[in-house]
């Protein structure tokens, strides 16, 4: 019925085309809603990318052609958002697009969620499919609700997690996943820290995806592009994305801990230099994208292969300058991780960009807004990022101020995002996978700075959500193994017991950052001033800085240089059992 009824629909959308005018594109809200209901119209929800080159496409060619208009102006309420400025919305949708297009009646219900461009053709085919016949398609059937499970993964789910992990990993071409190839950073940071647990196999993955993954790099400009598609690592798309860059610098900094090969810590550098000269506001905070066109439609192959020169006398692509608490939480923390590494730059920019979040951003009570306004919001994202990125800039600097606003940061998630199974993106949205995890491994690190145990029992919720097998399963497991492991394990514990303005102190904090693995405790101790704030081992007072490193119960002798102290590091790690 529904064809025969599309045929006649289309058949009268020919006949008055012509003409057609632009359409209005609305803001998502609920008073869309309640129009559409008033006027028994359907709505369309275009969630694009503004970095997106598809989008562009689906705009110049579906959306400019005027037997569309003509029977979205007669039936749809056209609704635009850019899934950037709404994580409710992207979380909600992200397995469709972007674009990703969604269809609804009058009532808000789901008809149809459909993925990437859509073609002129297809598109008329599908609307008048959908005025004639308002049911939903299969794309909308709702899968059934998962049961919520008690806390822990079970051996034989872990076990699946981990076949499904080697399973997903690309032989040949290295990579997690055979379509797409970019740096899956769960799957990544899975494997690296099974490889300084001493897997050969994991290093062997590892570090031939990195090697590969370097050609994502924009050599003139910098910048990690977003993906190469097509199962190949030559064929990429251009977008920078804050996300992208932020686990590219990250990644490669770690690695280059882990392994000392140069071309990782260029590769790291590399971002945080288009970071720089592309991303960063004039007060320091950094901006979202840029995008993968610089003539909105027209692939951009042969720009990007110019030189600095060439590509400047053409023009620039544009950036997005939305500062949102998000995005500069996730740059935030991967510039600690390249501090890290050595680059002094790095922290400089996350001190300033963390200075202007708070003085910019902040809620009462310890949240974030996303951007300037707010739709929808608060959203769980900015906060967690933001929190994550406080506790990275408390490892980094010993400054506890940091430490203080990562616990009012986990307050309010706990008062404003809990839900009885897991945390969700936005009050009356359901819980997102990639978030539970960020949380559970936050939330879990954070009760082991502080002692709290609320953090470990927000660990613990998040987990659930985690453990049930559909979620699990999902997505890359990695994200599910590591939050398993490490809420299993303790973190490798390192005091710097000095005066923090100790020059000694500081090169002590300095070679444990570089040592010891993402999972970990490291903070500083000056016997002249407070305690810290879970002070659950007794330090000696020494006449000069000292290091003392803690792991599976006992303490080590004191490490009086960054040498001894890395030595220690990395003997105690090689026999540790904590982590993944």
């Amino acid at each position: 019925m529904r064809i025969m009824a599309s045929a006649l629909a289309l058949l009268c959308l020919l006949s008055t085309a012509a003409g057609a005018s632009e359409i209005t594109w609305n803001a998502y809200s609920d008073e869309v809603f309640a129009r559409a209901r008033q006027e028994k119209r359907l709505v369309i929800l275009d969630l694009e990318a503004v970095w997106c080159h598809w989008c562009h496409v689906m705009d110049e060619k579906t959306y400019a052609d005027p037997r569309v208009r003509a029977i979205m102006a007669k039936h749809f309420i056209a609704v635009r958002v850019d899934q950037d400025s709404r994580p409710d919305l992207s979380n909600r949708y992200e397995d469709y697009g972007w674009p990703a297009t969604v269809i609804y009646d009058w009532n808000g219900r789901e008809l149809a969620k459909l993925s990437g461009y859509i073609p002129p053709e297809r598109m008329i085919s599908l609307l008048t499919a959908f005025v004639a016949d308002p049911t939903p398609g299969p794309s909308a059937m709702a899968p059934p609700a998962a049961e919520v499970q008690p806390g822990k993964f079970t051996p034989a789910l872990r076990e699946e997690l981990i076949r499904l992990h080697l399973e997903r990993f690309d032989e040949r071409l290295a990579g997690w996943g055979f379509v797409h190839k970019y740096l899956e950073p769960h799957s990544m940071e899975y494997a690296m820290e099974r490889a300084r647990q001493g897997d050969k196999g994991a290093e062997k993955m590892v570090r031939h995806t990195l090697d590969a993954a370097l050609g994502l790099l924009d050599p003139v400009w910098g910048g990690a592009y977003q993906y190469s598609d097509s199962g190949v690592w030559v064929n990429p798309h251009f977008e920078k994305i804050m996300a992208v860059q932020a686990d590219n610098m990250r990644l490669y900094a770690r690695a280059y801990l882990l392994w000392g090969n140069p071309e990782y810590l260029k590769g790291a550098q590399n971002v945080r230099r288009y970071l720089q000269d592309f991303l960063t506001s004039p007060q320091g905070a950094f901006y979202t994208s840029q995008d993968a066109d610089l003539v909105h439609g027209e692939h951009s192959a042969e720009f990007f292969a110019m030189d600095d020169a060439a590509r400047r006398a053409k023009g620039i692509p544009r950036v997005d300058t939305h500062v949102y608490a998000r995005e500069n939480g996730w740059a935030i923390e991967a510039l600690c991780a390249l501090h890290a590494a050595g680059d002094a730059e790095a922290l400089n920019m996350a001190l300033k960009a963390a200075d202007w979040m708070v003085a910019n951003r902040s809620l009462p009570g310890g949240g974030f807004r996303h951007g300037e306004k707010d739709p929808g919001g608060p959203y769980l994202g900015d906060t967690l990022a933001m929190a994550r990125a406080f506790l990275a800039l408390y490892e980094a600097t010993a400054d506890v101020a940091w430490l203080r606003r990562a616990e009012a940061s986990a307050e309010f998630i706990g008062a404003r995002f809990k839900r009885p199974a897991g945390f969700a993106t936005a009050p009356g949205w359901q819980p997102q996978r990639e978030e539970n995890g960020w949380l559970a491994r936050f939330a879990n690190s954070l009760a082991r700075y502080t002692g709290k145990a609320q953090y470990a029992a927000m660990a613990e919720h998040a987990r659930g959500w985690l453990a049930q097998p559909a979620v699990a399963r999902g997505g890359a497991t990695g994200a599910a193994l590591l939050v398993d492991a490490e809420l299993a394990g303790e973190p490798l514990h390192v005091t710097v017991v000095g005066a923090h303005s100790d020059t000694a102190t500081r090169d002590l904090l300095a070679a444990a950052l570089r040592a010891a693995g993402p999972y970990r405790r490291v903070e500083v101790w000056d016997p002249a001033g407070a305690p810290l704030p879970s002070m659950d081992v007794a330090y000696p007072r020494l006449e000069r800085a000292a290091a003392f490193v803690c792991a599976n119960g006992r303490c080590s002798l004191p490490s009086y240089t960054a040498a001894e102290l890395a030595r220690r590091l990395n003997k105690t790690q090689s026999n540790s059992k904590g982590g993944p």
